[in-house]
C-alpha cells in the first residue's frame, strides 16, 4: 500500500518532525508512506470571508495536483466520519482488499480545505470535533495509521 501524507505548510518543530520520522519508519514494514508538503498562504488575522475563500482556493489548487485519478482521497474535516481505531484499521484493510493501493490523506492549512478538496474526497475523517494544529494531526493521523496496520496484523500495540 501507499500512503501519502498532503498536507498544507512545513512542519517548524523539531519535536513534531522526530514523531513523525518515528512513525514513518515504524510504518514502514507494512506501507510506502510518504509526505507531501504544499505551500501555505500567509493569513492576516482580520481575513474577510473573501479573502479566506481566495486563500483556501490557492492552497486547493496546489493539493489537487498531487491526487492522481487513481488514488483514494481521504481528507480530514471536523464534520467527517469518525472511526474507532479497529474500525480504521478495518476501513484501510477493507481498501487494500477492494484494490486501493494508493491512499492520500489530506491535512487542510489553519482555516482548512477548499471546496474543490472536498468535492474530490472519497471519504471524510473526523479524528475529533476539536480543533488541532495541523502540524500535530500529521503525528496524530500517521499514529493512528501505524496503530491500524498493527490491528490488521494482529499485533500488539497498546490501548
Amino acid at each position: 500500500m501507499n500512503i501519502t501524507i498532503l498536507c498544507v505548510g512545513t512542519v517548524k518543530e523539531k519535536f513534531y518532525r522526530d514523531a513523525i520520522d518515528e512513525y514513518k519508519k515504524r510504518l514502514s514494514r507494512y506501507a510506502k508512506v510518504s509526505i507531501v508538503e504544499v505551500a501555505d498562504e500567509k493569513t492576516k488575522e482580520n481575513a474577510s470571508p473573501i479573502e479566506m475563500d481566495l486563500i483556501r482556493k490557492k492552497e486547493g489548487e496546489r493539493l489537487l495536483k498531487h491526487i492522481k485519478e487513481n488514488d483514494f482521497c481521504i481528507t480530514l474535516e471536523i464534520q467527517g466520519k469518525e472511526f474507532d481505531s479497529p474500525s480504521l484499521a478495518k476501513k484501510i484493510e477493507t481498501l487494500g482488499v477492494q484494490g486501493k493501493s494508493s491512499l492520500v490523506f489530506v491535512i487542510g492549512g489553519s482555516i482548512g480545505l477548499d471546496q474543490s478538496v472536498l468535492k474530490r474526497s472519497d471519504m471524510s475523517l473526523s479524528f475529533s470535533k476539536m480543533t488541532f494544529p495541523h502540524q500535530l494531526m500529521r503525528v496524530i493521523l500517521l499514529e493512528q495509521i501505524y496503530r491500524s496496520y498493527r490491528i490488521i496484523h494482529n499485533e500488539p500495540y497498546h490501548k
